[in-house]
Parts: structure tokens; C-alpha cells; sequence
């Protein structure tokens, strides 16, 4: 007996609590049947008010087919409008939700997928109102398309200026002061009659090379293979699995495996592949192997969309002047506005040891430099060679240096107790064997990488280039040496005060002379990683060298 006055009792208390909830949250109508369209906005308001409402309480969910993903940019427009309908007005579709829908039909155009923005189900709401008489009549369905149709909108805006390649938590969504500067302008723009192309295009960078990239992309879609294939994770943590997949990737470029694959069977199927592909046929599994199986189409046009984000991530206003190095690419361009004013080859990191990512600029110059080595290549190579012979260093030509600058005879150090280091500097001297060549061109960074020449001129005649430690090699230093020499005089209110140009450049180098030449006008450089562009009216795609595309898909666009 007191067990079931007190379960009463309890009932009672969730039933009180539900109607507190319920009145202080009140839940969204089912459906709200309007009559006489003149009325209906009246009443969309009044929905869209209560959907938002919900959606707050419920971490931006309104039913089991709406989900608000920018919700508090969605709220913030709706309250400042008295939530007043964008897409419709009694009853009847307004032309910018016809534009969107175009737009989102052909968003591969701008490397964009029309998944992430809904596409099918607003095409669905907006076909059943188009259709049904009752549901047309419905202010309840009317305001549920109102909050898809501008969140869809404002995750366009966003994916379009800031690209998708970072932490959630550094989107324009989370900073209130876009609400209106960005967000809310740009809607109203729409709403006010401005064309929604106009609109796209005036959020994209304006840099050559994206607008480039960008033309190439119709001929690219309209006639890639949109089939889905098996993508393969490698290296891989579980073999059974993996080799599951890629049976049934095998099987997906016709060469099937009827019984259940041993590894005489596989290794038979994967030179199946490789003869058809023209590769060596090892029928080994290998990186190799399985960059080129998941090298379909759909994966290149996730490479493009790469891309095009990685543009948006530059500074939204370039200089007007600027040195570009593009990592895959293996080279360097010299740009003057729109003009590419000199261009060469680069060697560039070896995947081991990558060129890093860096926005700088050139400061100075050195003719015949020295060269000190990192520490990282102290601890990989310098040590080990020590603690085998103390005669390493001489024979590669290197001193050993205290930090007083003196040299320090190598045999006088007991190597064998230092592991993680040395507390000496190794450096090699100037000179035609150096490293370094005739000429380095230094720019502030925090990981001791500079542009510079080589002694090892033969290594630009290889298709792949990635061989460095980690600096950039520029096969074309003169003319770069030059180009900044004539830059400086140009540019310099006093040209005859300058202590160099182009000849006593020559002459220093002629001489084999160390001269340390600041660069009075700062040049501004970017090295990047950009894995395709334009070349010669088509997209070229650059090998994945140190595996940043594949990084990029993995985390941002699995499941595209």
C-alpha cells in the first residue's frame, strides 16, 4: 500500500513537471490549416517562432527530417525580421528559393557537395507543396521550409568564403559578429532582388589560380564517373577486413575472386589490375597500389574541392606582388598582379622530413654562404656518424663549432653520451661543394628552411622531387636573385644609395665572395600545398607527395 501512494505520488510529480515543460516550451503544431492565403504569412511567423524555439531546446533538432545546423545564425536573422517569411509569401514560392535550388543543383561547379545542404529534402518539401493542396494550405510546413531553406543558405555562405577545412569551433557561425556583417547582409541581399550569383561569386577569392581551377571544373564534372567505389583505408590495422575491401574494390574494375581469396589467388588478381593499369606487375599490396585503386573520379573531384578550399585560406586580399611555391607541383612562380613574371623548378622535402607550410617574406640575401645545420639533421645523421668515427665531419667537409664560433677538434669529444643532441653547431663553409650552392635567400620561419641554390644541379631533372631535408632548391636562383635586386631599385626612392644590383650581385658570385644583400622591400612568400590546378585549358592533379589531400579527405570529406 505505501509502495503505490507512493508511486502515485511520483506520476503525479512527472506529470507536473511535463506541463511546467510543456508550458514554458510549448511543442511545435502538428499542422495549422490556413484558409485564405492573404493570411498565411501571418501564420508561417507565428510557426517559424515556436520550430526556432524548439529547436534551441533540442540541440537544433525539429523532427526526425529537420535538423538546424546554424541555428543560432538562423535565430538571430528570424528575430531581427519579426520572422517574417524569405522564401515565400502567401503561398506561393518567392524566386529566390528557385535560385537556390538551381544553384544547389550545379554546386559541384564551386567543388561543393549538395548534400551537405539538404538539396533532396528542400527539392522534396518544395515538390510536396507544389503538389498537394492541403499540405500548401499547411503554415506548419510552410514554416519548416522557411528554417531549411536558410539554413542551407547560410551553411552555403560559409562553405563558400571559408572553405571547410578546419575545426568546427573556428567557423564564421561561432562569431556573433558575422550574425549581421555577413550572414544576415547577405540574405538580404537575396531577398532584395540581387542575383544569388552575383552573391556566390563575390564571397569566392579572386586569386588567379582559383578562378583558373574553377573554369576547368564544369568539363571535369559534367563528364566524371559519378559511381561510388570501395575506398581503401592503407595502411590498414585489421588485414582481414582490408583485404575484403579490396576484393571487393578488385571486383568493382571487373577482375573478380570467386572462392574466398588466398594469397595466391590475390597476388593473381592484383597483376590482373596492375597489367591492365600498365604499371609493374608485382601483385604486392603496397601505398602505391592502393593510391592508384582509390584514384577514381569522385576521389579527384574530392582533391578539387581541396584545393579550392586550401585558396580560401590565403589572406583574403593578396599582395600585389608575390612569390608562390607549390609543394606538389615541384616549383616556384613569381607573380606581379595577374602576370607570372618568372617561374622554375624546386626540390622540394622529402616526405620524411616535409617543407613546411609558410607565409613569410624574403629579408636578405647571402652570396656563398655557410651552411649550419639543423638540429634535426644533427640528431638523424650528424650523431650517428660521430659515434661511428670522429673523421665523419672531415669527410664530409663540416667544422665543428662551439657557441663562441670556435672550431672544435671532433676527436676531443666523447660522442657516445650525447643521444638527443650535441651542444656544438656543425657547419659547412662556403664554397662550390656546399650544400647551399652560391646563394640562399632567408625569410623569417620558426622550422630554419630557406630558399636556395644546390650543388646538386642534376636532381632537377627528375619527375619527382621531393628530396630534400626540408629546404626549398630553386633551379632558376638567378634569375629570382635578380628579380628582387631589380624590384629594390625600382622601388627605392634613392636607387644610386642601394648597395648592390644586378652586376655586383654577378660580381660577388664571380669572386666567390660571402655578402650578406638585405632586401629593402620585403618580399612577400607563400609555400603551399595545392594538389591540382589548371594546365593548358585542363585540371592537372600533382602526386599526393607527403599525403596532406589524402589527411584532408579522411577528416573532412570521408563518405563523399
Amino acid at each position: 500500500m505505501y509502495y503505490l501512494k507512493n508511486a502515485k505520488l511520483h506520476l503525479a510529480v512527472q506529470f507536473l513537471i511535463l506541463l511546467i515543460a510543456c508550458h514554458h516550451n510549448p511543442l511545435p503544431k502538428e499542422k495549422e490549416i490556413v484558409t485564405n492565403p492573404a493570411s498565411m504569412d501571418t501564420y508561417v511567423q507565428d510557426n517559424i517562432k515556436q520550430l526556432v524555439a524548439v529547436a534551441e531546446n533540442n540541440n537544433g533538432i525539429i523532427d526526425d527530417s529537420l535538423r538546424m545546423q546554424f541555428l543560432p545564425v538562423v535565430k538571430y536573422y528570424y528575430e531581427q525580421k519579426e520572422y517574417t517569411p524569405v522564401w515565400s509569401s502567401t503561398e506561393k514560392w518567392n524566386s529566390a528559393a528557385d535560385s537556390l535550388l538551381q544553384y544547389l543543383d550545379n554546386a559541384a561547379y564551386d567543388g561543393l557537395f549538395k548534400a551537405d545542404y539538404n538539396y533532396a529534402k528542400l527539392i522534396s518539401i518544395k515538390n510536396t507543396i507544389n503538389i498537394d493542396s492541403v499540405k500548401r494550405m499547411d503554415a506548419v510546413v510552410w514554416a519548416k521550409a522557411e528554417l531549411m531553406f536558410t539554413d542551407a543558405f547560410m551553411h552555403l555562405i560559409q562553405d563558400l568564403k571559408q572553405g571547410r577545412l578546419q575545426a568546427d569551433s573556428f567557423s564564421l557561425k561561432h562569431n556573433e559578429k558575422n550574425y549581421k556583417k555577413y550572414f544576415a547582409d547577405n540574405l538580404d541581399k537575396l531577398k532584395s532582388g540581387q542575383s544569388l550569383k552575383n552573391i556566390t561569386d563575390s564571397l569566392q577569392p579572386t586569386i588567379k589560380g582559383y578562378s583558373l581551377l574553377k573554369q576547368g571544373i564544369k568539363n571535369f564534372v559534367d563528364s566524371m564517373d559519378t559511381k561510388t567505389y570501395t575506398y581503401l583505408y592503407y595502411p590498414y590495422k585489421d588485414s582481414i577486413a582490408f583485404v575484403k575491401k579490396l576484393q571487393k574494390r578488385l571486383s568493382e574494375t571487373g577482375i573478380n575472386i570467386t572462392a574466398a581469396p588466398d594469397s595466391t589467388q590475390l597476388q593473381a588478381a592484383i597483376k590482373k589490375y596492375q597489367s591492365n593499369k600498365k604499371i609493374k606487375a608485382d601483385g604486392k599490396i603496397s601505398a602505391t597500389l592502393v593510391r592508384i585503386l582509390n584514384n577514381t573520379d569522385r576521389e579527384k573531384f574530392n582533391r578539387i574541392a581541396i584545393t579550392l578550399d586550401r585558396y580560401k585560406q590565403l589572406p583574403a586580399k593578396m599582395p600585389e606582388k608575390y612569390i608562390w611555391v607549390n609543394l606538389p607541383a615541384y616549383y616556384l612562380k613569381v607573380w606581379d598582379a595577374d602576370t607570372l613574371v618568372m617561374e622554375s623548378k624546386i626540390i622540394c622535402g622529402k616526405p620524411a622530413t616535409p617543407t613546411p607550410l609558410i607565409t613569410s617574406a624574403i629579408t636578405n640575401m647571402i652570396t656563398y654562404p655557410t651552411w649550419t645545420i639543423p638540429n634535426s639533421i644533427i640528431k638523424k645523421d650528424i650523431l650517428p656518424g660521430l659515434q661511428r668515427s670522429s673523421n665523419y665531419l672531415a669527410r664530409k667537409g663540416y667544422s665543428l663549432l662551439n657557441n663562441k664560433g670556435e672550431e672544435i677538434d671532433p676527436s676531443t669529444v666523447n660522442w657516445s653520451k650525447y643521444t638527443k643532441g650535441i651542444p656544438y653547431k656543425v657547419q659547412q663553409g662556403s664554397g662550390d661543394d656546399n650544400a647551399l650552392g652560391v646563394i640562399k635567400f632567408n625569410f623569417s620561419n620558426p622550422y630554419s628552411v630557406y630558399l636556395h641554390d644546390t650543388n646538386q644541379r642534376y636532381l632537377f631533372k627528375n619527375s619527382v622531387r621531393s628530396l630534400s631535408h626540408g629546404c626549398v632548391r630553386v633551379q632558376e636562383w638567378q634569375k629570382l636573385a635578380f628579380y628582387l635586386a631589380r624590384n629594390d631599385s625600382i622601388n627605392s626612392p634613392q636607387p644610386d644609395a642601394l648597395h648592390y644590383n644586378t652586376d655586383s650581385i654577378s660580381n660577388w658570385i664571380a669572386m666567390k665572395q660571402w655578402h650578406r644583400i638585405d632586401v629593402k622591400n620585403k618580399f612577400p612568400l607563400f609555400i603551399r600545398y595545392f594538389g591540382c590546378e589548371l594546365v593548358n585549358g585542363a585540371i592537372k592533379f600533382y602526386d599526393d607527395i607527403y599525403g596532406e589531400d589524402k589527411a584532408m579527405r579522411e577528416k573532412y570529406f570521408a563518405g563523399k
